[in-house]
């Protein structure tokens, strides 16, 4: 690709001169991990290969000190202070959490830290976002001091927590988290990791470094957690990380961008004053270049605001279809968290069809035994062309107001399959994209691994009719009373609800301050720009 700022941003479009991020990084070579299960299996391989000297640095939404990451072990706590041990660093950057109540995780984050403490690492509850925020970056990054070839980081959307480890089968992860009771006992997950080996190593070891650089404390600006901190001997102050090692040597075809979202705070980040919006600005670029094909797996959908981007290319692209796989039903049971989701996920996918009549596609999975499948995954693949995994939604508070990465991935390699330039602008369809999209369709519709039937979802056109074809029978098999053979497939067509005039009175105003906040500085919302 002669100009890979055709589909990436600039250093300029990213908006943020404070950073040491790169703009982005060639010579990369970026590997799906689909599921939780592939994602541990590799992490414990990496982290075992190191010895002393080597880095482990880690950031994440909520850890479990005692999430098996395989069937007989390791734990997370087990794996990490094993490396300690060997004279790996090991630092880790694990948001603080609200208490288990709230349905968020504030014991199992400080049990993590306890737990990585006590053997010998260090681990920072880090409060440094907006009021009602999250720090919900998830990265792991590994260095190696004497041999930078065999460096690696996995970024994406998978926790280090209960719940994650479930595979294509998807049965549920043993060690469960409380959910929806439609997802039962053993709630099964879907997600998407990346295991990313190049130079994009060093701009990740980057992300974490600014992070845990920052001057700012902590539990800046919360004295209730100051207190508390204080009278547990909480660490407070990050020990200064050992010097960056150098980049590894390019490994691969692929350019890779680093993409994240900070809010506006005070006081205000030291490597992003006024916040960061890469995520928000690369998505956009993207999905504007976009003619025929976009392709997004995704937790929640429910913003006006990036559904008005969406719509807006629909509009502007009368041949583009747009495909969403989401979840069947929010993650919790009750009315304040359901309500609020169903309003703004309504609201969001009206606006898509509207837009592109008989073109905005939109399922949810359930496993063979008919149990649905929670969507945590963050894909979006824009033309087989453009490619992104990470740990953002498609919402405004992921586009503004908590911390996030997400990574695109452009490659260098013109996959040969036909078509083999779908979106019709020169660009080609790219392997690393088209080999993503491929890969989550064969599992939603039950085809061989191998790709021996790949050229039934290939072209865009075939890929949708497929889709539509699976759910529907799917569907019309479970309206018949599930008698006969159950058809092949997972995907069901996703009904959105609109909730009476008297729900949506209180849901509304709930969803758009409690979930789904605007972190940007006034002068942007006011001009409506990320």
């Amino acid at each position: 690709m002669d100009d890979p700022e055709t589909w990436l941003l600039s250093a300029e479009e990213r908006g943020n001169p404070h950073t040491q991020l790169p703009g982005w990084t060639a010579g990369n070579l970026a590997t799906p991990l689909l599921h939780g299960v592939e994602y541990f299996d590799r992490l414990v391989e990496e982290v075992r290969s190191l010895n002393a000297g080597d880095h482990l640095f880690f950031t994440d939404w909520r850890g479990d000190p005692d999430e098996r990451l395989r069937e007989d072990g390791p734990t997370v706590a087990e794996l990490f202070t094993d490396a300690v041990k060997r004279g790996v660093c090991v630092r880790g950057l694990v948001w603080r959490s609200h208490m288990s109540r709230m349905s968020l995780n504030k014991e199992a984050n400080r049990s993590l830290d306890d737990e990585i403490e006590h053997g010998g690492g260090e681990v920072i509850l880090d409060q440094r976002i907006r009021r009602m925020g999250s720090h919900h970056q998830k990265l792991v990054v590994l260095r190696h001091d004497e041999d930078p070839s065999k460096d690696v980081a996995f970024v994406g959307g998978i926790d280090l927590c209960y719940g994650r480890r479930d595979d294509a089968r998807h049965g549920g992860d043993p060690q469960s988290v409380p959910m929806a009771a439609a997802y039962g006992d053993r709630p099964p997950w879907h997600d998407v990791q990346l295991e990313i080996r190049g130079p994009a190593v060093h701009a990740i070891d980057t992300v974490f470094r600014e992070r845990w650089d920052d001057p700012n404390s902590p539990d800046e600006d919360h004295p209730i957690a100051w207190i508390h901190d204080k009278l547990h001997h909480t660490r407070l102050h990050a020990d200064p990380l050992p010097d960056q090692l150098p980049p590894p040597p390019e490994c691969g075809p692929m350019f890779v961008q680093n993409l994240r979202t900070y809010p506006a705070i005070r006081p205000p980040y030291d490597f992003a004053p006024d916040g960061e919006r890469s995520v928000a600005r690369g998505y956009t670029k993207a999905i504007k270049r976009a003619r025929r094909l976009i392709y997004l797996e995704d937790q929640y959908m429910w913003s006006a605001d990036v559904a008005r981007l969406f719509a807006e290319a629909l509009a502007d692209n009368p041949e583009l279809n747009l495909v969403v796989v989401v979840p069947r039903i929010p993650d919790q049971d009750s009315a304040f968290a359901e309500r609020p989701q169903l309003v703004g996920r309504w609201q969001a996918i009206e606006m898509c069809r509207r837009a592109g009549e008989g073109r905005v596609h939109v399922f949810d999975v359930e496993n063979h035994q008919g149990t649905p499948v929670y969507v945590h995954a963050k894909v979006c693949v824009a033309d087989d062309t453009w490619a992104s995994v990470g740990s953002d939604n498609f919402n405004r508070r992921s586009w503004t107001h908590d911390s996030e990465l997400s990574s695109a991935v452009l490659d260098t390699t013109r996959d040969p399959r036909e078509p083999l330039d779908p979106g019709g602008e020169g660009d080609g369809a790219r392997t690393f994209a088209r080999d993503l999209r491929l890969a989550l369709a064969r599992e939603h519709l039950d085809l061989p691994d191998d790709g021996s039937r790949d050229d039934e979802i290939l072209g865009p056109e075939r890929f949708v009719e497929s889709l539509k074809a699976s759910a529907d029978a799917l569907d019309a098999w479970h309206e018949g009373g599930r008698t006969g053979p159950r058809p092949a497939g997972r995907l069901r067509p996703h009904r959105a609800e609109r909730l009476p005039l008297h729900t949506r009175l209180w849901a509304t105003p709930v969803y758009r301050l409690l979930d789904d906040p605007d972190g940007r500085p006034l002068r942007m919302r006011l001009a409506k720009e990320f």
